[in-house]
């Protein structure tokens, strides 16, 4: 009788401990589900009381001070004049897996002469959570240059659809039907591709491949960072709190299985070490979303010719408003070293 009733009690532990376990795991798979919406998915990010603080985290780790505000208005109130009369249109493309995407072009501007259409275009990038409007004043200033511009959104993001946003690696396939659109309007293209955080991780990205056309002449990599998977861990640990092993290796699986790609994938680092177009690396020194340090191994790792331009006192995506005429400056030089058309 003994015998059978610890028996009876060792199945019964047995019995409550899988059931806790399967309680423990199913928690754990909600967790990781929601961790991938909370990051990845606009529209689920809005609903959450935490989205609103890492916002405001996230803009009160920005560099404040004087200049760059100055010169953030002026470059704004410029923009909001040059769209008054810019030629502009708004044209779309659709993915292999059936997303919309959009984006604006604006035609370069014509000197009335003919005979000396510019070929030169710029593909501008917006970064995380952002949207194509983003760009507009780069956009101004590429016109002013005399560059085609296209600024599209990027998947589930502004106007284009899409279920998760690509943290580049989507991105960088999306972004060859841009490219292909831009040589369908001109063969003879010379394009540089601008990205913003995300953004140039993605123009990094694509650098990487094989098949990119010959008429992608440069980049110019605005605090990229060096890869997702190594974001994530970094954000899951400084938004919400939780530790990143085991959980983004769980965010990938996660993702893997909903969204159809790896964060492990999404390596701007990788595809730099392939890459044979010309590249500027440009990040603010007091960057608390992405490390300046990620630019410096962009920079020493990339197999393409190079340059780096590291901004004192500037934080995420402020370089532009902390010295603009520095940092157009060397855009300028770049290009005009890398680009032989339409000068």
């Amino acid at each position: 009788m003994r015998e059978q009733g610890r028996k009876r009690k060792r199945k019964k532990v047995i019995i409550i401990s899988a059931v806790a376990a399967a309680v423990m795991l199913s928690a754990y798979a909600v967790l990781v589900n929601v961790l991938v919406s909370a990051a990845l998915v606009p529209s689920f990010m809005e609903k959450l009381e935490a989205f609103q603080r890492i916002t405001e985290e996230s803009y009160a780790a920005q560099v404040q001070s004087c200049d760059i505000e100055m010169n953030r208005t002026k470059a704004l109130e410029e923009t909001e004049e040059w769209l008054k009369t810019a030629e502009r249109r708004k044209i779309s493309r659709v993915t292999e897996d059936g997303y919309k995407l959009i984006a604006e072009e604006f035609p370069a501007k014509k000197n009335g002469d003919d005979s000396k259409v510019s070929h030169r275009w710029v593909l501008l990038l917006h970064g995380y959570t952002g949207w194509k409007e983003e760009m507009y004043p780069f956009g101004r200033w590429y016109h002013q240059e005399g560059f085609h511009i296209l600024a599209p959104d990027l998947r589930c993001q502004g106007e284009s659809e899409g279920d998760f946003i690509g943290m580049g690696w989507t991105d960088h396939y999306d972004c060859m039907l841009w490219i292909d659109y831009i040589l369908s309007q001109d063969p003879e293209a010379e394009i540089v591709l601008h990205g913003q955080s995300m953004g140039a991780a993605a123009a990094l990205m694509m650098t990487g491949e094989e098949d990119l056309p010959e008429n992608v002449c440069a980049v110019i990599s605005d605090c990229a960072y060096t890869d997702a998977y190594s974001m994530f861990g970094e954000k899951i640990k400084e938004w919400f709190h939780l530790p990143a092993v085991p959980l983004v290796d769980s965010v990938c699986l996660a993702l893997k299985i909903r969204g159809g790609y790896n964060l492990k994938d999404a390596s701007a680092l990788e595809a730099v070490k392939k890459s044979s177009v010309p590249t500027l690396f440009i990040h603010g020194d007091e960057d608390a979303m992405i490390s300046v340090h990620m630019a410096e191994k962009l920079y020493e790792a990339a197999a393409c010719q190079k340059e780096l331009l590291i901004v004192k006192g500037a934080g995420h995506g402020q370089t532009q408003d902390k010295v603009p005429y520095t940092y157009y400056g060397k855009i300028k030089d770049f290009l005009e070293k890398n680009l032989a058309k339409s000068r």
